[in-house]
């Protein structure tokens, strides 16, 4: 029947229930158990079909709210639940309990006003934010590490502010053709269908700020918050009616359209994110955070604003830069040069405009010229964003030890004249957020191993002898249950988009069994994943699937981008080999995977597989969270893991160092298959007489207790606030501790740079005799280095001299050891020597410098002197890129 007219019907929610509202506007929900199951009870079925509590209450019908509103022990739960709330919001926790000593010290060392301990330390930026599948802005790793860096901030109490953008359409859902090609679809969602607000002014009204185009033309940026914890989410909509159409779109998908499209998705994230930031303080009478953290280079833009801020305030140029720098610090999340956004220059030129003075429209006062070159690289027609946020960026981090080592090996050519390993680009290995990721079933494993201690936030699980086998096996077999249960949900559905009539799928109930062992595997798809190295022999694998005493199921999801072929024809692949009819029961594709399939495949699974090619893997999430689930670790040695106690901790399939893939994906599948038939299968069906294994459970404990301190997300906080956030707001208090203070440090830079070319080194004699080639000393006796140093119009206050001994192995080989203010850093190529120590000279007047070195182990050792800067305010002398060499 035709509709002679339409009625739009709003939900009603009546009075009594009005927590309930600010309940469900807080996404502490998505990881605070006890709210989430207040919601779910209102009514599970509803629950289980819409997506987070917004959207419950919107469907909810009236009569059945107004029953909850007359139910007294409801009532009570509610507002048990909103008081707790409030109480978590109020807290003092670990930043505030630290945070008057450290402030008290900057402000006496900076004289800069102190700011309370609710006043944000930190702006965080990142092009998606995974907090729950309820706020559809992410798309995978990135997105969920950067939600998991909130919540960790709230359970914390660290006081910052994320920045991101709200998309119309957010990622694609994904689906499957009947031959298993990918297929994706976008849907829209209205702010008013998300637990976002307005953020709104003093008057009450909605706040917008403005970014300028090429052709003069004006974009608005509509201001929503989400609510995370104690930790505002700002977001970014350009979806709004004052705009034009073609600009309407910049905001529309995450990852979408375009390079052109990508560049202005970023400078709405860059420039308007700033802006949004200060107009967010402003009408919460907050005082501006001085540190912005860059979550990838898709923020680089921020750093033309904040340069424009400072000269808008009558610093030059090079001054603005100095104290942007200071306060910025950057975290690069790839390895592979693919995944750096690198724009055509002369598009990027016309994005940033230049007005007849030779400075930006788009950031008013600064010179495009010099913007290009911070985003300049060796591809003269190309603008590196890695680099410009490198350049802007005093502090630089990469997400796992080795990654940091890869990084600075990457991006050595931004700091000449510095061995890779001193480039300064430290490391914070990402972590995972507890609360968020533990299945209800692991709680009270979790909480036996932290002895009392809240898990959240606890900093070691010492108790693994309170964690019963019996306890620990139960629970492992409820999270593998649950898992089956899903996936038999799934692949029904999936087949059923597939063409398959109900009739043909009564086998899709009876998929996996929930006492086999089960492998999971959820990536991005990408190549360097090799999401099908397990299929390198596949009638092996077959072999170890259908083994009728002692079978393997293997679970596998993942997104491929949809411009990205190459990754479909894998998944492809994959699919038609899940498909086969002898398999299809022990070998599964789910499709759509997000957080709330991940959350199952990765406490379900007994063993997380992950199998990248070495190193290009930055650091990897899944198998943290597989971790904190009781699950084994089954990977190469690249990131986060290879950084981990792994004997006796899960097993590491041995990489093969080649330039030829097929002879290493031929030998590394082969030990994958070793492991798994000839230790995990044995080892997992190894019973006692009760049916349980313990000698498996002995390894869960292991892991459990040892590994997990190392992967929480609280971890990768700390570690945040103390070695980055901390050190760059004071870095940006002492630049504006005195109005002269940026002027003085660029002159310091000018001055340094102009006198470097007329240092000059020379041998000097020790007590009468040199140190040189074949010099004879005794281990545990004392050598001298002793250098004439020349600085022509330089002080002795503007240098330090330094002594690097390492070992001789006679071929140019590479070392570590340490260095300036890093981790790592000081090693490298350098005649020959490995494994170096840095030590620092003492002046003995007149130019002369000498160190005494201490011997105790015999060999052979080369030694170097150099002169670099030194300035209080450089936080590494590799910034300078000045170095002089004996």
């Amino acid at each position: 029947m035709k509709a002679t007219g339409i009625v739009e019907v709003s939900y009603n929610i009546p009075s009594a229930l009005q927590p309930l509202v600010r309940l469900a506007m807080n996404m502490r929900w998505s990881w605070h158990r006890p709210t989430r199951e207040l919601f779910e009870s209102i009514d599970p079925d509803l629950w289980s079909r819409v997506n987070g509590p917004m959207a419950l209450l919107h469907a909810s019908p009236r009569s059945s709210l107004e029953a909850l509103a007359a139910d007294g022990e409801f009532l009570a739960r509610m507002r048990a639940a909103a008081a707790e709330l409030d109480a978590h919001l109020q807290d003092s926790l670990w930043f505030e309990r630290s945070h008057d000593e450290h402030d008290r010290a900057d402000a006496e060392t900076t004289g800069v006003t102190n700011r309370t301990a609710t006043d944000p330390i930190a702006a965080y930026f990142s092009m998606e934010f995974g907090i729950d599948p309820s706020l559809p802005i992410y798309s995978g790793g990135l997105g969920v590490l950067a939600g998991d860096h909130l919540k960790s901030a709230s359970d914390l109490g660290v006081p910052l502010i994320g920045v991101g953008l709200l998309y119309t359409h957010g990622y694609f859902t994904q689906s499957l053709s009947a031959d298993g090609w990918q297929e994706e679809a976008y849907v829209a969602h209205a702010p008013a269908s998300l637990p976002v607000q307005k953020v709104r002014d003093g008057a009450g009204d909605h706040i917008h700020v403005e970014v300028d185009f090429p052709g003069h033309r004006t974009v608005s940026v509509a201001l929503w918050v989400a609510q995370v914890g104690r930790v505002p989410l700002i977001l970014l909509d350009t979806d709004i009616d004052a705009n034009p159409t073609e600009l309407r779109g910049i905001t529309d998908r995450l990852y979408g359209g375009d390079d052109e499209h990508r560049v202005r998705q970023e400078i709405i994230l860059g420039i308007g994110g700033v802006r949004a930031v200060n107009a967010f303080c402003d009408a919460r009478g907050l005082m501006r955070p001085r540190v912005a953290h860059l979550n990838e280079g898709h923020a680089g833009f921020l750093g033309l604003e904040r340069i424009r801020e400072r000269m808008d305030e009558g610093a030059t140029f090079d001054e603005a830069l100095a104290i942007t720098r200071a306060g910025n610090v950057f975290t690069t999340h790839t390895p592979v040069p693919s995944g750096i956004d690198r724009f055509d220059k002369e598009m990027v030129r016309r994005h940033i405009e230049a007005g007849g003075d030779g400075t930006s429209l788009l950031c008013p006062g600064v010179p495009v010229d010099r913007i290009l070159e911070l985003g300049a690289e060796d591809d003269p027609n190309r603008f590196n964003m890695a680099n410009l946020a490198l350049r802007l960026s005093q502090r630089a981090n990469g997400v796992a030890k080795l990654h940091g080592a890869i990084s600075r090996e990457s991006f050595r050519g931004l700091y000449p004249g510095y061995e890779p390993d001193e480039v300064p680009i430290g490391s914070v290995t990402n972590g995972v957020h507890l609360p968020t990721w533990a299945h209800p079933a692991m709680e009270p494993v979790i909480a036996a191993a932290c002895g009392g201690a809240d898990p959240a936030v606890a900093e070691a699980w010492e108790h693994a002898d309170a964690i019963g086998d019996e306890e620990l096996w139960a629970a492992r077999n409820t999270m593998r249950a649950d898992l089956v249960d899903v996936a038999r949900a799934a692949l029904h559905d999936s087949w059923r988009h597939r063409g398959l009539d109900e009739a043909q799928l009564g086998w899709t109930r009876r998929v996996l069994d929930p006492d086999a062992l089960t492998v999971g595997f959820a990536r991005r798809v990408s190549t360097y994943k090799r999401l099908t190295l397990m299929l390198k022999a596949p009638d092996r694998l077959r072999e170890i699937l259908l083994d009728p005493d002692r079978p393997v199921q293997f679970v596998v999801a993942g997104k491929a981008h949809p411009r990205d072929m190459g990754g479909k024809q894998l998944m492809q692949e994959l699919i038609r080999f899940a498909d086969d009819a002898g398999v299809r029961d022990r070998f599964l594709f789910l499709p759509d995977y997000d957080m709330q399939l991940a959350s199952h495949l990765v406490s379900g699974s007994d063993v997380w597989l992950n199998n990248p090619i070495r190193p290009q893997e930055a650091s990897g999430t899944s198998g943290m969270k597989a971790v904190m689930n009781g699950g084994l670790t089954l990977s190469i040695s690249d990131g986060w893991w290879d950084e981990m106690p792994q004997e006796g901790n899960g097993w590491t399939i041995p990489s093969v160092e080649t330039h030829d893939q097929g002879y290493r994906d031929q030998l590394e599948s082969q030990a994958l298959y070793d492991l798994l038939e000839q230790e995990i299968v044995p080892s997992y069906y190894d019973r006692d007489d009760d049916g349980i294994p313990r000698a498996w459970l002995d390894r869960i404990r292991a892991s459990l207790t040892t590994l997990s301190p190392k992967v929480t997300a609280t971890r990768m906080l700390r570690e945040y606030v103390d070695g980055y956030y901390r050190p760059a707001d004071h870095a940006n208090r002492l630049m504006a501790a005195d109005g002269d203070a940026a002027r003085q440090f660029v002159n310091w830079t000018r001055h340094v740079a102009q006198g470097w070319p007329n240092i000059t080194l020379s041998r000097a004699l020790c007590d009468g005799a040199p140190i040189g080639d074949g010099t004879r000393v005794l281990a545990g006796e004392e050598f001298q280095i002793c250098v004439d140093v020349e600085l022509g119009t330089l002080a002795h206050e503007d240098v330090r001299v330094e002594a690097i001994v390492g070992d001789v192995d006679g071929c140019g080989g590479r070392g570590g050891g340490e260095g300036h203010g890093g981790e790592g850093h000081g090693g490298g190529e350098m005649g020959g020597m490995r494994d170096n120590d840095i030590h620092a000279m003492e002046h003995r007047g007149r130019g002369r410098y000498s160190t005494t070195i201490r011997t105790d182990r015999p060999g052979t050792f080369g030694y170097a002197v150099r002169v670099v800067p030194r300035h209080q305010l450089l936080a590494h002398p590799a910034e300078t890129g000045l170095v002089k060499y004996l």
